[in-house]
């Protein structure tokens, strides 16, 4: 079994920490590798590296720092399969999945290094004679990210390649469920003429090693994916500071079924957003809202397809749809909504419970009926293969049932009719809408939640100006 150590100013760097974090497989419990729970002293020194880098890294012309993102991606593709396998190893989600992870991180390293000719300033009008207003876009400075484990190689690109980009440096902390990969992309970072300094990584828990990211004073914004109950804590971390956030918090997705929808293409969607990656995902469709006049139809259809899942350990040489759950806690956590809607009246169509297989935090795929709005089930975020049915009569219910949640990052809704879609784009109120197709951002859009899924937003041309400050300077002619 590997140890593995921070990555601080181009170079892995021995630890000093009393405490290390033992890496498992959540497909078979088995120990993969070390990483150390960092101290406060060593993040420290992180930051002090990433400082020292900075300046001379915003000096730069931007198509340099964009150049240094596509040396990246290049190693990236020649990597796949190794890469592939070894999220599949700590995380559990099939290889085809890890696979297009794998890639699209490449392509997203890509897409922002063109935005290297492309970040813009503007020139004001002003109200005095012989003057002009510019307003320039500048580097925050240094950023700290802070990641999840669900995604866990393409959130280092999320984070970093628009900081980069634009001028900054970064130092990312990974899950500590999932830091193996991180481990990789630094040894492939190495290899490509990207200055010591601009990418740091350390490891360890988010109360130690995550903390002290969040309360320095060195951080110009932390960027977190995760839960809203440690984004909170993070955000409570850095107000004193005043440091800038970024977050992307939890999802409780809503999917509207109308009755002149496709049945097919709806249950093909919903029950791709509960089975890709566990259902570990925060932007797919958390609770399905299904018009009375269908529903029994739907539940019909969407059983059937639950039950014919495949799932088990994605390494086992298998054709598998998903594999296990994150640990032991995540599994306690599905399984306690589970009994708590069925206690509450619900009704388990299908499945409902631990899978009988062995080593690993495998959970059935379930479809639950006869859910109502107030149950625990449709307000909290499950992160697990379990699909929870809502009816309702009309839109009107519909809409009101899916604006009542503390989330606010993604939905969908499925119908035939045009002014029924054009509705549901004014009155939902989520960060993204999806009509008649699976939940999956673009990363040229604007992924952003509203209420308690987040402040600020990733991708695209507003996700990279999440990364700069404005300069605004006044020229008055002599």
């Amino acid at each position: 079994m590997q140890n593995y150590d921070n990555f601080i100013n181009g170079k892995f760097v021995p630890s000093g920490a009393t405490q290390r974090i033992t890496v498992t497989n959540p497909s078979t419990g088995a120990a993969i590798c070390t990483v150390p729970d960092s101290t406060a002293t060593e993040i420290d020194a992180a930051l002090d590296a990433a400082i020292a880098a900075q300046k001379p890294w915003a000096k730069l012309p931007a198509v340099q720092r964009g150049n240094a993102l596509r040396a990246i991606a290049a190693q990236i593709r020649e990597n796949v399969e190794p890469l592939a396998r070894l999220i599949t190893e700590e995380q559990g989600k099939i290889l085809d999945l890890a696979r297009v992870e794998v890639a699209f991180t490449a392509d997203y390293l890509d897409y922002m290094a063109e935005w290297a000719r492309r970040i813009e300033g503007e020139i004001l009008e002003s109200d005095r004679p012989g003057e002009t207003i510019f307003l320039f876009r500048q580097p925050i400075g240094v950023i700290g990210g802070i990641l999840p484990w669900n995604f866990p190689f393409f959130l280092i690109a999320r984070k970093a390649a628009p900081a980069l980009v634009t001028g900054n440096t970064i130092v990312i902390k990974p899950s500590e469920e999932t830091p193996h990969n991180a481990v990789k992309f630094c040894e492939l970072m190495a290899r490509t003429p990207l200055p010591p300094g601009v990418i740091n990584i350390v490891h360890g828990r988010g109360a130690t090693a995550g903390k002290a990211l969040a309360t320095s004073p060195k951080i110009g914004m932390i960027s977190f994916t995760g839960s809203v109950e440690t984004g909170s804590a993070i955000m409570a971390s850095a107000a004193a500071n005043i440091t800038k956030v970024n977050l992307e918090l939890g999802g409780k997705a809503p999917a509207i079924v109308m009755g002149d929808a496709d049945i097919d293409l709806a249950v093909k969607a919903v029950k791709a957003s509960r089975v890709i990656n566990s259902g570990q995902v925060c932007n797919c469709a958390e609770r399905v809202y299904v018009q009375r006049g269908i529903a029994d139809q739907f539940v019909e259809k969407l059983s059937a397809a639950m039950q014919g899942t495949r799932f088990g350990n994605p390494l086992a040489g298998q054709a598998v749809e998903y594999g296990p759950l994150i640990n032991e806690a995540g599994y306690r956590k599905v399984d306690a909504l589970v009994k708590s809607a069925v206690a509450a009246g619900a009704s388990v169509v299908t499945g409902g419970k631990r899978a009988a297989l062995e080593g690993g935090y495998y959970y059935e795929p379930t479809v639950i009926a006869g859910c109502r709005q107030e149950m625990e089930i449709v307000r909290r975020e499950v992160f697990g293969p379990v699909a929870p049915v809502i009816t309702f009569d009309d839109l009107d219910q519909a809409i009101e049932y899916a604006n009542d949640s503390d989330y606010g990052l993604t939905s969908s809704i499925y119908t035939r009719d045009l002014n029924t879609a054009l509705r549901a784009c004014q009155e939902i109120h989520f960060g993204e809408t999806y009509i008649n197709r699976e939940n999956f951002e673009a990363m040229q859009g604007f992924h952003a939640g509203w209420r308690k899924s987040g402040i600020g937003g990733a991708d695209g041309k507003h996700g990279l100006y999440e990364y700069t400050q404005t300069h605004v300077v006044y020229m008055q002619r002599a």
